[in-house]
């Protein structure tokens, strides 16, 4: 086995330099499962099923607002391997009100947990492990073996503005009618790297701002 190597197995993050995930605002969310496994169901005549792993999924997330009080969910697909969101941080400062508009507030985001900072990171990191214990538990029933679930990262986008807002929507309004088309989608693009999607659908948000 390889020891590992910083010089050699250095990962790239592809968050935003010095950009503050704690500020209050709208993110587009993007989490892929790991090799693109389709674990959450499948799509016919371009119609999501959930299976049991995809209705846990979709369940932990309409539940993140409960865990996190600073955030609110909009538009949500889970897909076979993968899923896509728009997620909204506010701040809850006490004696502070904020719109949930489409123009991210200026101050920051805090929770009443422990007066902490929570991170757009955190927040992912959450769903990420609730959705994986529970997925575990079921492939311990069955006796098998499970596997890493998510890729190890996950991509974001900052919702600056109405048009960028809308154009997201729509993107995921129509994911699984896209299915055939859809880079995640392993039999149509075999070998299609993941990292590469931050790069395409960034290039294409940013001329539609």
């Amino acid at each position: 086995m390889n020891r590992y190597n910083p010089n050699i197995h250095k990962r790239k993050s592809i968050r935003l330099k010095d950009y503050d995930y704690s500020k209050a605002g709208m993110y587009y969310i993007t989490i892929c499962c790991q090799k693109r496994i389709c674990r959450f169901g499948k799509i016919e005549n371009e119609i999501m099923y959930l299976n049991e792993l995809g209705k846990i999924a979709n369940d932990e997330w309409r539940k993140l607002h409960e865990r996190f009080n600073n955030i609110e969910l909009d538009i949500f697909q889970i897909m076979p391997n993968h899923m896509h969101a728009i997620l909204i941080m506010n701040d809850i400062i006490p004696g502070l009100t904020t719109g949930a508009g489409v123009n991210p507030a200026r101050t920051t985001a805090r929770t009443t947990v422990e007066n902490k900072l929570i991170y757009l990171g955190d927040i992912i990191g959450a769903f990420k492990s609730l959705v994986f214990n529970e997925c575990l538990e079921i492939y311990k029933i069955r006796n098998e073996i499970m596997g890493k679930l998510w890729h190890r990262n996950y991509w974001e986008h900052i919702i600056r503005n109405e048009k960028s807002y809308n154009r997201i929507v729509e993107y995921i309004n129509n994911n699984p009618m896209n299915w055939s088309k859809d880079k995640f989608n392993t039999d149509i693009y075999p070998d299609f790297d993941v990292k590469d999607f931050t790069d395409d659908f960034d290039s294409e948000i940013k001329n539609n701002n």
